[in-house]
């Protein structure tokens, strides 16, 4: 039967290869067809062409331009991809991993997400499962070897109790440790809390001074240029709950940098009291919160590990989303973050 493969265009011509492939009988397995030595089984290109279109998909990062630019459907781009991504996973080797990450991103539009684990140490994406639930967070565990299961030794995670859960459970020999930047989100966004409410108070008496300071309390008081750092000035001048509350959030960050679990647990009563005495709810949320976790909090002294390298990753995730427009399938999104975050070897072997 002849067959046509595509190939690298000569002269930019569209170049196909033609053959008919002899078919054998075989005793075992019976009528089976040779397989062409230029091009991978099942597939409708050359082993040059498709390594062509690897490398170019990975400079692109969007299916449709690499289409465009190989003459192809968005289609037969995409499977290109997808047996890229399944060839680099056969071939991962199932060594130890020490440090992980796991992460949830959103996905479709409301509470749609999927989880990444990501191997902290080599900054890559392991694997990636739809929604954020204790079984999907188990079953994204689950793609560990056994080996690596036993051998890991902390996971960042942030407070939500499913990943908790299922590390728990599957990582016998792992530490938990709470991310300190989603802490610090949760710290922010307390202070802003506070900030709208008081705003909204001091608007009804015509009193505007806090509109439009949103960034600069949320900022390190190191990375305000001039300007912000006056206006920051004036405003602490107000004595403002705002300000009160952008004082706690600021004395916590002297937690990260102390030297051990005791020090640590002493500071935090410390906070903790301070917090109270404010009598500001959006930070006593926080608080409480922080407390109901402590222990995995200070794990920090153990593992000074974070969630940065699995936040980067997401910056690249987003950028990936954002080229697609979107992805209606979860199949399509996950093939896609596994191509260009998980450092696969997708290299054709001629």
């Amino acid at each position: 039967t002849e067959q046509r493969w595509r190939h690298l265009d000569t002269m930019q011509f569209e170049t196909i290869l033609v053959a008919c492939l002899p078919r054998c009988q075989c005793q075992e397995h019976g009528v089976k067809t040779v397989q062409a030595p230029w091009a991978a089984r099942h597939s409708r290109f050359t082993l040059l062409f498709e390594s062509f279109a690897i490398e170019l998909l990975l400079h692109c990062a969007n299916i449709k331009a690499a289409a465009s630019m190989l003459r192809l459907n968005w289609h037969a781009v995409n499977h290109i991809m997808q047996r890229a991504v399944e060839r680099g996973l056969s071939r991962r080797q199932a060594d130890g991993i020490a440090y992980l990450g796991i992460d949830e991103k959103s996905f479709k539009a409301g509470q749609h997400y999927v989880t990444t684990l990501n191997d902290l140490d080599q900054g890559r994406v392991l694997e990636v499962v739809e929604h954020r639930t204790t079984e999907a967070t188990k079953e994204l565990l689950e793609t560990l070897s056994q080996q690596q299961r036993e051998q890991a030794k902390a996971v960042s995670v942030d407070l939500w109790q499913p990943f908790a859960n299922a590390v728990n459970q599957l990582l016998p020999n792992a530490d938990l440790v709470h991310d300190r930047f989603h802490i610090s989100k949760y710290l922010n966004d307390a202070v802003d809390a506070v900030r709208r409410k008081e705003s909204g108070e001091l608007r009804k008496t015509g009193d505007k001074r806090l509109v439009g300071s949103k960034y600069v309390w949320l900022r390190n008081p190191e990375k305000l240029h001039t300007q912000q750092q006056l206006e920051l000035n004036t405003l602490m001048n107000g004595e403002f709950k705002t300000g009160q509350a952008w004082a706690l959030k600021n004395m916590f960050r002297v937690f990260w940098q102390l030297g051990c679990a005791d020090a640590g647990s002493f500071f935090f009563e410390y906070w903790s009291k301070r917090v109270d005495a404010a009598g500001l709810t959006p930070l006593i949320k926080v608080k409480e919160q922080l407390l109901r976790h402590f222990d995995k909090v200070l794990t920090w002294f153990k593992h000074a590990i974070t969630n940065a390298v699995s936040e980067g990753l997401n910056s690249k995730i987003q950028i990936i989303k954002a080229s697609a427009r979107g992805f209606h399938r979860f199949e399509s999104y996950r093939n896609r973050i596994l191509f260009y975050c998980g450092k696969l070897n997708m290299a054709i072997e001629s």
